[in-house]
């Protein structure tokens, strides 16, 4: 038996651990000729320290390697470089055997196993540089945003996109008109000086009346949207970093978030990293995710839901922006609504969504516009978004008040969301919508805005006053 019929070379950049030869450690302890291939290692060191003739040969059977030292097996791939190989006399495999060549079958199995240990060692640096690249492949992916749908109109910024319409009159008011900030704090509902006390910048407290029309806000835009269907649900803030990955917040936009420092995993989960707890930004995320790893069967979609949460963001790319009043909020309440659809349906639902969140305003009667962002101004995940801009009379702008959005299957791919068209069709990713229905603060904005009167009282819109006690107007207390 030469040298040359039973060297093999292991090449490639990578090798699979199942196939490797003979005495190689494996994480999962496969088998080897009926033995674990640890047990395997353990066998043949012993039987080499011993030197015993028969202890070796028992080795080598109990370890299977007889078709490897022959060149016949599977194993080859292990067969050292040594001298030792063109020292065997012609003939078969027995002759490795007998007791006169027992010299040599240490040299071999030696030579085996310092190789195993050496391929072992290669294949777990070669493994783990492999894992390294799988990750940072997966984080570009990750930081690649959703394509813009047709539809949506080319352009750099906010300046290019599309206005689609409006939606009432602007309000005629014979006097100045204040900011909301000003009325706020001459009513006393705004105390921003409390809230720096106590939080910092941008956070605010709501008093008396408020705090009143905050809740108020809230029941009445969760009646409207469950009333046309909308499934409640009410989650919790905190959410994990898997998440926020699936509904695109992560990995790109982590510094916009609060992170949670803390001990609230399980020890056994405190190296995750996918189980880092967040305060949630929107609602989008918890209620989105509500269904990862989740498979719809035939007639399950459309799904709707609707959620109130408190939202967290930390506005990085904020700053000196809207520093005064409720706009530009660290912690501030919102009513999202949420659709799963067949891609088929999804544009058809986003008109829907739009219309649920107007179906907000007009219930309120407070002037408004629509218009669809442009390519430049779309977010990282939608493929095509509608912002609704109140009118702020005080501030003679229109600002957003909701955005309903579009991400076709962005969302569903990292959050690994599901249908199945038809009974037997191989699961596809489906759609996901969302939309502020709507940012409850903003709204607070608009209606001190828009129903001020010229004595520094507020006219409660008709539709919110079953909700306050039939209360029509607030003043200073």
């Amino acid at each position: 038996m030469k040298l040359s019929a039973l060297r093999a070379v292991a090449v490639g950049a990578m090798l699979s651990v199942s196939t490797i030869a003979g005495i190689a450690i494996a994480a999962d302890n496969p088998m080897v000729g009926g033995a674990p291939m640890y047990d395997t290692k353990n066998i043949i060191e012993n039987a080499v320290n011993s030197a015993d003739h028969t202890t070796l040969v028992a080795a080598v059977q109990a370890a299977g390697l007889v078709e490897t030292l022959s060149g016949a097996g599977p194993f080859t791939v292990l067969a050292p470089t040594n001298a030792a190989f063109d020292a065997l006399p012609a003939g078969t495999v027995e002759n490795l055997l007998k007791p006169e060549n027992k010299d040599t079958l240490v040299k071999i199995l030696t030579c085996h196993v310092i190789a195993a240990k050496a391929l072992s060692t290669d294949i777990k640096t070669r493994e783990a540089a492999f894992t390294a690249l799988e990750a940072r492949c997966e984080a570009e992916l990750l930081g690649i945003p959703n394509a813009p749908h047709a539809s949506v109109p080319d352009g750099a910024g906010e300046h290019d996109n599309r206005v689609e319409g409006t939606w009432g009159a602007k309000p005629v008011l014979d006097f100045a008109p204040k900011e909301h900030h000003d009325l706020g704090v001459a009513l006393g509902i705004f105390d921003f000086e409390a809230g720096g006390k106590i939080s910092g910048a941008r956070f605010t407290v709501l008093r008396g009346w408020g705090a009143r029309l905050t809740r108020a806000l809230m029941n009445y835009m969760l009646d409207l949207h469950t009333g046309a269907g909308y499934a409640e649900v009410w989650p919790p803030a905190m959410v994990r970093r898997s998440a926020l990955r699936g509904t695109g917040q992560l990995p790109k936009f982590e510094a916009d978030l609060f992170a949670i420092k803390g001990a609230l995993v399980e020890d056994d989960q405190a190296s995750d990293r996918d189980h880092d707890l967040f305060l949630s930004p929107t609602a989008e995320v918890q209620v989105t995710n509500l269904y990862a790893d989740h498979i719809f069967e035939p007639g399950e979609l459309p799904k709707r839901f609707c959620a109130y949460a408190p939202c967290f963001r930390a506005e990085a790319g904020a700053y000196g922006k809207d520093t005064r009043g409720l706009i530009r909020q660290h912690q501030f309440d919102k009513v999202e609504l949420v659709k799963f659809a067949a891609p088929e349906d999804s544009y058809a639902e986003l008109e829907s969504l739009r219309g649920q969140a107007e179906a907000m305003l007009q219930g309120l009667d407070l002037h408004y516009r629509v218009v669809t962002l442009c390519t430049g101004d779309l977010g990282f995940g939608s493929a095509k978004t509608y912002d609704l801009e109140v009118w702020l009379p005080g501030q003679d702008a229109y600002r957003e008040i909701s955005s309903c959005s579009n991400f076709e299957a962005f969302q569903a791919r990292r959050a690994k969301i599901r249908y199945r068209p038809a009974v037997g069709d191989k699961p596809r990713a489906c759609h996901t919508l969302n939309g502020s229905g709507i940012a409850i603060g903003r709204t607070l904005v608009a209606i001190l805005e828009q129903y001020q009167q010229a004595d520094g009282s507020v006219i409660v819109p008709p539709a919110l006053r079953p909700y306050v006690g039939g209360v029509e107007r607030i003043t200073a207390a």
